[in-house]
């Protein structure tokens, strides 16, 4: 038996995901590329890179692992590239796409004869928080004056727009693609490619695939460009879980279990949006508060039904554990952090990655 916490990744749960996928670019002619700012574990890239079209960036160091690890294209974006970043992104990137005229302007020469795009900020978001909204007040992503951007058309072939976030209704998509097109359709009649980003989740139970992909297609053919998705959570959506150990159990008001992982440590996005893990099964007479063994007083996954008490030594799973998971994790409190083990398509559990004492004094000095 494998020693907890690890994240288990399933390659056949990953599969369903990578399958719609491929769906959607055969029926709408959209390229996909993985967004490793939500996943980039590397050890199933293997898989992926069969699905999908590439990798876009948020840093120079996401850009290079896109490059090396994972077949297809790769784009280069950050909010900001540094002066000694350029030359090391430039050799690494297939496109370019610049967050503001200002940077695009000054390495305009160094960039030449690169594919250059822009983010484009079109001030509608579907995000439900104001810390991961791109279209908040006085938003630092994107160019949103289309007179402005006029100016410097000539200067790129393609934009980008990320407004989509855990969006899961096509209604919504689709009013927020129109506008788009009422505010920037003169402009994107004069570029050859769009990127509408991520956060779109057509590869959820029930999502209206057909319409997405007619929409996409003809969004296409209308303005004679080529569609790229960015696919982050959409990709690895319910294929990997948080496995764990309980350590202790007591009782202050409520049952509480306390588990060898951290929810600050080992699932770092749930905390910061104040959301709870999800568990399976989840079902039952008993109620736990299953807590994370750091000393922060709020490492709580979250409260859970068991089929009967909890006792030191029982595992639990945490579903639903790859996006923002393992991008995130980090030493707090120089706990230990979560192998990585994957599920192959035959059945069989390979271990890929272990981190140990080493691991974390090597990440300070």
């Amino acid at each position: 038996m494998i020693k907890t916490p690890y994240y288990l990744i399933d390659k056949t749960k990953l599969l369903g995901n990578l399958e719609k996928i491929a769906y959607v670019r055969e029926h709408s002619g959209a390229k996909a590329l993985l967004a490793l700012k939500c996943f980039a574990t590397w050890s199933v890239f293997d898989l992926m890179e069969q699905y999908m079209d590439g990798t876009t960036s948020s840093s120079l160091y996401e850009l290079k692992l896109g490059r090396q690890k994972f077949a297809g294209e790769t784009h280069a974006y950050s909010v900001a590239w540094a002066d000694d970043e350029v030359p090391e992104m430039l050799e690494n990137c297939d496109k370019i796409i610049f967050n503001s005229i200002g940077q695009l302007e000054r390495f305009a020469e160094q960039s030449e004869g690169k594919t250059r795009g822009l983010r484009v900020n079109p001030q509608v978001s579907s995000s439900d928080y104001l810390l991961a909204d791109p279209a908040r007040p006085f938003s630092r992503l994107g160019e949103w004056d289309p007179e402005k951007i006029e100016k410097v058309i000539g200067q790129i072939s393609g934009f980008m727009f990320h407004n989509n976030c855990e969006n899961g209704d096509f209604a919504l998509f689709d009013k927020m693609l129109s506008h788009i097109e009422e505010r920037f359709g003169h402009l994107l009649h004069k570029v050859q490619w769009v990127s509408l980003g991520g956060g779109i989740h057509f590869t959820g139970e029930g999502y209206a695939l057909e319409a997405f992909c007619a929409r996409l297609k003809s969004f296409s053919e209308q303005y004679g460009v080529q569609v790229y998705l960015e696919p982050g959570e959409a990709a690895i959506t319910n294929s990997a879980s948080l496995e764990v150990t309980v350590l202790d159990t007591l009782y202050n008001g409520k049952h509480l279990a306390v588990v060898d992982s951290s929810i600050e440590a080992h699932m770092l996005d749930l905390l910061i949006y104040r959301l709870n893990a999800k568990m399976a099964p989840n079902d039952g007479e008993h109620t736990y508060m299953v807590c994370g063994k750091s000393c922060l007083a709020g490492d709580i996954f979250g409260e859970y039904q068991f089929e009967r008490p909890l006792a030191i030594g029982d595992r639990l799973s945490f579903v639903d554990a790859a996006g923002y998971t393992m991008v995130k994790k980090n030493w707090f409190n120089g706990l230990k952090m979560p192998a990585i083990v994957v599920k192959q398509l035959d059945g069989s559990i390979e271990v890929k990655r272990e981190f140990g004492f080493d691991d974390y004094v090597s990440s300070l000095s």
